[in-house]
């Protein structure tokens, strides 16, 4: 196992920054408890380049391949950011109206897949996580379903491997995606041990970077649970992106975490990461 050097510090200041996309020669991110959307250059530059109209903080981003942006609300669910400014739900969701969406992926053919949990009202405990496709005709439909906790997901180069994190499951879980978006072969992809990740990345040696909110970490691994390389941070690490003009440097999302009743009105502890690694990132999330 290689640990990598500490990484520097491109942003502070943010609330929890999460679902980092590299995008248009910048990092795109979601500033959560915010209703910003915030683009990052590798010098530190920043704006906030989005702000949301919903009540509730984004959770998720991504872009389909026409360019209009995709956000996840978990008040407002999938929207679409229109060429005139405005927003329009992507998907009919309605089907699904107790889940609380989180994750989204768009990959090569213009699929997108979200992933969601129901919750006990009174315990805001999880149950079963599912994950649902929505094509490019805005047909939706769900694909898979007894999944610990859904959380980042990430689709290979070639189209053919979903891979997702079980942040309760602590295990990173694989399907085989079919033409027409369909998953099946679901299968452990890598075990993590105590682990619990969280957003993730492929790079193009087919291994996956996760990162890890009570590790304060992120760790590659390849397929069969052999870690590779480690990135220490001192708080926790919510997401990670390969991104930058090679796409060999590693974003990573990190803030201090105090559970999801004190968010709100948190001090901002929220920072941006950068380090150099040497694979480059593959698939989708695609540096676009």
């Amino acid at each position: 196992m290689n640990n990598l050097p500490s990484p520097k510090t491109l942003m502070t200041g943010l609330a929890f920054g999460e679902s980092p996309r590299w995008h248009d020669g910048r990092l795109w991110f979601a500033n959560w408890t915010t209703s910003e959307i915030i683009a990052v250059d590798e010098d530190g530059t920043s704006e906030v380049a989005v702000h949301l109209p919903f009540d509730e903080f984004p959770v998720s981003i991504d872009w389909l391949p026409d360019g209009r942006m995709l956000v996840v609300s978990r008040s407002h669910g999938l929207n679409a950011l229109q060429a005139d400014g405005t927003w329009q739900p992507y998907g009919d969701l309605s089907a699904l109206a107790g889940m609380v969406w989180n994750e989204i992926v768009v990959d090569g053919r213009g699929n997108t897949y979200i992933n969601g949990s129901s919750f006990d009202p009174a315990t805001f405990t999880p149950g079963p996580g599912i994950i649902v496709l929505i094509t490019p005709d805005e047909t939706a439909r769900q694909v898979a379903t007894g999944i610990a906790f859904p959380n980042g997901m990430a689709v290979s180069s070639d189209n053919a491997t979903l891979v997702i994190a079980e942040s309760h499951g602590k295990k990173l879980t694989a399907f085989a995606v079919a033409d027409d978006g369909t998953l099946s072969d679901q299968r452990t992809w890598a075990e993590l041990g105590d682990d619990s990740p969280d957003g993730i990345c492929f790079d193009d040696e087919g291994a996956v970077w996760y990162a890890s909110v009570p590790g304060k970490h992120c760790v590659r691994v390849k397929e069969g649970g052999e870690v590779l390389q480690t990135i220490a941070a001192d708080r926790g690490c919510f997401a990670c992106m390969l991104g930058g003009e090679d796409r060999r440097t590693l974003f990573i999302m990190v803030a201090e975490w105090h559970g999801m009743d004190k968010m709100i009105g948190a001090p901002r502890t929220g920072q941006v990461l950068a380090a150099n690694v040497s694979a480059a990132g593959a698939g989708w999330p695609d540096a676009k």
